[in-house]
């Protein structure tokens, strides 16, 4: 699921440049907000225990200031039940993915995420969070993860997906 759909110099490319790029972390916690806001309206509310973002590096993390998918995750859960965990953690640096392939991307992400060590997701029931979905090479990565390690169910769900 996605609240918007991605165009390349459209709306949806300049809010998520503003939210990533111009220190604008309550950008990802307003867009939340009112993405949870429908998802609540269609009938979602109790479709999962956990929303959980997708992690960044820690060095990456410490140069912007905040995870931008971790500020979305913020937004829905002021309207949806689920708790945000912190059950995944990035044990790779990658450099940005805009300029590579499908497969390329997927070969880059395949080992890069893993459980944190007091991470439980036996039969939990996942809303896995991003800012942007194209191939969706880094969402399916961190889904495998947790299905590897008994989640239950794994819905994907992006500020931005397409193009």
């Amino acid at each position: 699921m996605s609240f918007l759909k991605f165009s390349k110099g459209g709306q949806s490319q300049k809010l998520l440049h503003k939210l990533k790029y111009r220190n604008m972390p309550e950008l990802g916690v307003e867009l939340g907000k009112k993405y949870g806001e429908i998802l609540y309206k269609s009938g979602f509310e109790h479709s999962w225990d956990k929303i959980t973002p997708v992690p960044l590096h820690p060095l990456k993390k410490a140069r912007r200031g905040y995870n931008q998918s971790e500020e979305f995750a913020k937004g829905l859960n002021q309207k949806l039940p689920a708790a945000i965990s912190k059950d995944l953690q990035r044990v790779k640096f990658t450099e940005t993915q805009t300029q590579k392939s499908r497969l390329e991307r997927m070969d880059n992400v395949e080992t890069v995420f893993a459980l944190t060590p007091e991470a439980d997701v036996s039969g939990a029931r996942v809303l896995l969070v991003d800012d942007v979905m194209t191939t969706g090479a880094t969402m399916c990565a961190c889904a495998n993860v947790l299905l590897a390690n008994g989640a239950k169910t794994v819905d994907l769900v992006a500020i931005a997906a397409g193009d």
